[in-house]
């Protein structure tokens, strides 16, 4: 884990790897939650039966918004902000789904500083993330990612 005091410490970071976390796996059960929560019920998502027939692997997968819903869980532990007022999502600026994620596949989050900035008296992070898949040589998504960390002491 990467400890920031400043926008300084942050900027140290700009073209590092910051972090590579744990594998973890969805199951179904996580992306029938995700779909009754977003009311996307596509057949290649839900319906594990149509699945098995029609989908190449004959697996279901997991949605693209899912996949990015996943990052913050699976980055959270590479940075740690001192004297955290409070942390935001300030956005995307850019995605890209270069394959499925089968239902029970191992993925990992892997990502970099881009890009260490002051705005509205917040530090602003912007992160590259890789999701990989176990035995998968390249990325299935990459995100550039925006949040934003508000200090307690403003002097930064």
């Amino acid at each position: 884990m990467r400890t920031i005091k400043s926008i300084d410490d942050a900027r140290k970071l700009i073209g590092e790897e910051i972090g590579l976390s744990d594998w973890s796996v969805i199951d179904q059960h996580h992306i029938d939650q995700f779909a009754e929560a977003t009311a996307d019920h596509q057949w290649i998502h839900v319906d594990t039966e149509r699945a098995a027939r029609e989908m190449p692997d004959g697996k279901t997968i997991l949605h693209g918004y899912l996949t990015i819903s996943l990052i913050p869980m699976l980055t959270n532990k590479f940075i740690y902000v001192e004297n955290l007022a409070r942390a935001v999502n300030f956005g995307l600026n850019k995605v890209r789904f270069y394959a499925p994620i089968n239902v029970g596949s191992r993925l990992r989050a892997r990502a970099s500083i881009l890009q260490a900035r002051q705005r509205a008296g917040a530090l602003v992070l912007t992160s590259e993330v890789h999701i990989e898949v176990e035995n998968q040589k390249k990325p299935v998504c990459v995100a550039e990612t925006l949040s934003m960390y508000f200090f307690n002491d403003r002097e930064d």
